[in-house]
């Protein structure tokens, strides 16, 4: 009887020290939050009260610092007088980020201020001993990489879908300016590139530092462009292709960035303002208002003016062969005799005299006959020397076979 007894407390004994920890395993154990420590400036957030904001139309920066105390009881005139030397306080401009560093215990003195100028530039002025005006730049890295894809909608939604900033866009559409007509480009037209982009602190995107190589595949033809100098006093850089040939042609193929052609070059056009069949001895080139006009190729500005039919109009005379002229401007840009640069604005597209919209009428002449550019075959620049030839197409080689070797998602 005592045996059993017994036997019962062990197993009544053995069931509450289960139950026991059971409870035990079932009360959370609380995990303490550790604090997120923020830098940035040279400075941690964690020891201050923090203030951002973005400077507002008509905001001062007397009126911004106003509503805090200095250190050694300066006011704010004297606070401006201190850091003009290294900061300008009429510089700041709408838009631009800043950052007001507060004491926590007493948040009305102040004990830093930032003004952000733009991603890597920023002015820290610093009021925690004396006054002092810091102009840094964030660290920045640079990384190197080779993309390479297929055209989906526009060159800059298919650089964005590629994870690249849309805005090496234009810079491609410079590059190649004198070989294809961006506004003709087609699905499936491809390209790879090799390019340095900048971060900061090896993590914030910056955007496209540089372009090393490229190729860009239209209507089954592909188009290398390689940056290169072709002597040390060179002070930018030409672009040529895997020949050694430039890619800069006498003309641009265009006198507008953007545009669309809304009506060529013909011997019989029906005029919209006028209502008859009549030679049209230009190209239309459509665009908004104001939109820059650039001329196609370095020379003299030989005319400007203005007639009923052509509106504002400027002429220019680029050798003994060739002379181009663009009508209809709201703005002349320029004056008779100047020497004008290939690329140089020249004047604003309007629609004055004969016109209906907004455009440019490109008009070409060879030999002093008005033709049309875009069936001629164009000069192109000089090509390299054998000497310079022979050491551009070495240093190319592993660039060219990178791109050809990239697979085309």
């Amino acid at each position: 009887m005592q045996l059993r007894y017994l036997s019962l407390l062990l197993v009544l004994s053995i069931f509450t020290s289960c139950k026991k920890e059971k409870g035990e395993e079932s009360t959370p154990i609380k995990e303490e939050k550790k604090e997120v420590i923020v830098k940035d400036f040279g400075l941690t957030f964690n020891d201050y009260k923090v203030l951002k904001d973005t400077i507002k139309s008509g905001d001062a920066f007397g009126t911004i610092m106003d509503k805090y105390i200095f250190p050694d009881s300066l006011n704010v005139h004297q606070v401006t007088e201190k850091v003009r030397d290294s900061f300008n306080p009429r510089s700041i401009k709408a838009g631009k980020p800043y950052f007001i560093f507060l004491d926590k215990e007493n948040p009305k003195n102040i004990k830093a201020f930032v003004y952000v100028n733009n991603k890597i530039n920023y002015t820290l002025i610093d009021f925690r001993d004396s006054v002092r005006v810091i102009n840094k730049e964030r660290p920045t890295t640079i990384k190197r990489r080779t993309i390479a894809a297929k055209i989906e909608g526009s060159l800059s939604e298919t650089l964005s879908k590629a994870g690249v900033s849309a805005s090496l866009a234009p810079k491609l559409a410079s590059v190649y300016a004198y070989s294809i007509d961006f506004f003709k480009i087609q699905k499936d037209d491809n390209f790879a590139i090799t390019i340095y982009e900048k971060f900061i602190e090896d993590s914030i995107y910056v955007g496209v530092e540089r372009i090393e190589s490229s190729f860009f595949e239209h209507k089954g033809k592909k188009y290398y462009a390689f940056p290169y100098k072709i002597s040390d006093s060179q002070k930018e850089y030409s672009y040529y292709d895997e020949n050694g040939r430039g890619l800069k042609s006498m003309f641009l193929k265009a006198p507008l960035d953007f545009f669309r052609i809304s009506s060529r070059f013909s011997g019989r056009r029906f005029h919209p303002v006028q209502g008859r069949w009549k030679a049209h001895n230009g190209t239309d080139y459509a665009a908004a208002h104001g939109t820059p006009i650039k001329t196609t190729a370095t020379g003299v500005v030989e005319r400007t003016g203005y007639t009923a039919g052509n509106g504002n109009y400027v002429k220019v005379r680029h050798n003994s062969t060739y002379s181009t002229q663009y009508l209809h401007m709201s703005k002349i840009l320029v004056k008779r005799g100047q020497h004008v640069t290939q690329g140089q604005i020249i004047g604003k597209v309007g629609s004055t005299g004969l016109a209906t919209g907004p455009h440019v009428c490109y008009r070409f002449w060879k030999n002093g006959v008005q033709v049309d550019p875009l069936r001629l075959k164009l000069p192109n620049t000089e090509p390299m020397n054998d000497n310079v030839k022979g050491k551009y197409l070495e240093y190319i080689k592993p660039l060219k076979e990178e791109l050809d070797n990239i697979e085309v998602k």
